[in-house]
């Protein structure tokens, strides 16, 4: 089953994002899940 995290935030705000998403995926894949980062 496929699941979506989204983590928006403002413009001035994208090194805090992508150190909240990159954060994330490490634990994720930590824990043995299947983890792919698209920005849109």
């Amino acid at each position: 089953m496929t699941k979506h995290i989204f983590v928006t935030g403002g413009v001035a705000s994208s090194l805090g994002k992508g150190l909240t998403a990159s954060s994330l995926g490490r634990l994720l894949k930590s824990r043995g899940l299947r983890v792919t980062m698209q920005k849109l």
